[in-house]
């Protein structure tokens, strides 16, 4: 137990080491996507903390796509695309809470909910980073008027496209741990997409009044992804 503790806890600090190296976090995020990351593995195994993995990567990519364009569109994430700890947070916090209700009711649904909170997290890393680049009209979620990319709560047609395959791509990972294989993936999908889609409105709601900032803007909307995922798959199962 002991040992296989040590090697979770060297692989993911490396990791953590390489994500600063390769300026995707900065120190305190790395330092935080470490300790994360083996609370994720402690808690959920493998499968999550390797969703948890492709939602890093996949991130990082579509940051960094076009990163030139977006920042001529002031539409850029902040300090050249390298994240800090609140970004961290805000984005696996809700899935290690689902993971912690898995490890002691040892319920599919909480799989659902852990993943459709991860699910949400890359879904709308990449409906706002990609969207900003092919989403060339987008428009205000709550009334719909026309708005310039990158404003709290724009949403197109491609950043949803985007969104959905993020979410569907963090759903292939839940698959191995359940036998309801068609609801979690479908329950895991579109929890993705109502927590993207509630993103946008806690966007241009709360955040344009100042109530919450990107971080917990984020955590908010992969809770709420992670809630409807686990009443989804209740409901199909």
């Amino acid at each position: 137990m002991l040992e296989r503790l040590m090697i979770d806890a060297a692989v993911v600090a490396g990791l953590g080491a390489g994500s600063y190296y390769f300026k995707a976090l900065d120190a305190k995020g790395a330092v935080a996507a470490a300790v994360l990351g083996l609370t994720v593995i402690e808690l959920g195994g493998i499968y999550p903390f390797l969703a948890l993995m492709a939602f890093v990567v996949m991130g990082v990519i579509a940051t960094r796509y076009k990163f030139r364009e977006k920042s001529r569109m002031g539409a850029a994430q902040s300090k050249n695309g390298v994240r800090g700890w609140g970004n961290v947070l805000g984005n696996g916090l809700a899935a290690v809470i689902f993971l912690a209700l898995e490890y002691v009711f040892r319920m599919d649904v909480f799989w659902a909910a852990s993943f459709a909170a991860i699910a949400t997290a890359n879904g709308d890393t990449l409906a706002s980073e990609l969207g900003k680049v092919f989403g060339k009209r987008p428009r205000l979620i709550t009334n719909l008027k026309p708005v310039r990319p990158g404003t709290n709560g724009a949403v197109s047609w491609p950043g949803e496209l985007f969104g959905l395959i993020g979410a569907f791509v963090i759903s292939l990972f839940a698959l191995p741990l359940t036998s309801e294989k068609t609801m979690m993936l479908v329950a895991v999908t579109m929890g993705g997409i109502i927590g993207i889609n509630l993103d946008s409105i806690i966007g241009a709601t709360l955040e344009k009044e100042g109530i919450t900032n990107n971080n917990s803007t984020n955590f908010l909307a992969s809770l709420l992804g992670g809630f409807a995922g686990a009443g989804l798959f209740y409901l199909l199962a």
